[in-house]
């Protein structure tokens, strides 16, 4: 039985990816099926909801702008230059990917924090405070979001055809105004894919923000802190936010895709 295949595929394979999307899928429907639709509209415009989307909103963006900002540099340097301990480097920037972001969180607070190795010479010598302010949100989201646009853009460093560069070089183009003129244009798509993904992690971003932003209504709750502290006094308002961050994230999926899905 085994053996039997159905449209090219054994039947041993699709029973269990049939699971598999069910078991993906399941959730998200049900999330639909138990919305409060009837009173969606009320809840959307509430400050309850509108507060910390707005919130999540501005420091997601401001996040990614930093993602782009140290990420493409980054994915340039670990595409394009050979130096050793590269292979290292790569590996500590993947490290949030799969570093638990209640740790990240802790490591943030113990380098940005009163007390942490840079915040309590910023306190002292500037009298700036990081840990527990709308800033520490913005460091805690570009902490969990920049590996996504590093390998995004240096993916897309890599299948770019160099010589397109080298030929630049040729006409007495400078590395800069190579990069800014020929190969910025090229990687454009695999940069906008990874500013997406960047965007959309740090939207999401829960543990690493209330460990090291804290939960403090109009300046560090964000959506997902907001869910999570509706849950246990008002449901509805929790499907209402989950549903609102399901939205957002099945916007980026389709904005994403046949350009960074599709190609991978």
């Amino acid at each position: 039985m085994t053996g039997r295949r159905v449209g090219g595929a054994p039947l041993a394979l699709l029973a269990p990816a049939a699971l598999g999307v069910a078991f993906l899928v399941g959730p998200l429907v049900a999330l639909l099926a138990q919305a409060p639709w009837s009173t969606l509209p009320r809840r959307l415009v509430a400050a309850e909801t509108l507060v910390p989307l707005w919130l999540s909103l501005q420091t997601a963006t401001v996040a990614t702008a930093l993602c782009l900002l140290l990420g493409v540099p980054l994915a340039w340097t670990l595409a394009r230059v050979e130096f050793p301990g590269r292979r290292l480097v790569r590996a500590l920037v993947t490290v949030p990917l799969v570093l638990p972001p209640v740790v990240g969180g802790v490591a943030l607070l113990l380098v940005f924090g009163r007390r942490g190795v840079v915040g309590q010479w910023l306190e002292s010598l500037a009298g700036i405070t990081i840990a527990f302010t709308p800033t520490a949100v913005v460091l805690a989201e570009t902490f969990v979001a920049l590996p996504f646009l590093v390998l995004a853009v240096e993916g897309a460093l890599r299948a770019a055809d160099p010589r397109f560069e080298e030929a630049a070089a040729t006409l007495g183009a400078n590395r800069w105004t190579a990069f800014r003129r020929v190969t910025l244009p090229l990687i454009a798509p695999g940069v906008a894919a990874g500013a997406a993904l960047a965007w959309a992690r740090a939207l999401g971003e829960f543990g690493a923000t209330i460990t090291f932003a804290g939960s403090f209504p109009g300046r560090t709750l964000t959506m997902p802190l907001a869910v999570y502290l509706a849950m246990e006094q008002d449901l509805d308002a929790a499907l209402t936010l989950s549903l609102v961050l399901l939205i957002v994230s099945l916007v980026i999926l389709v904005a994403l895709r046949g350009r960074w899905l599709g190609r991978a």
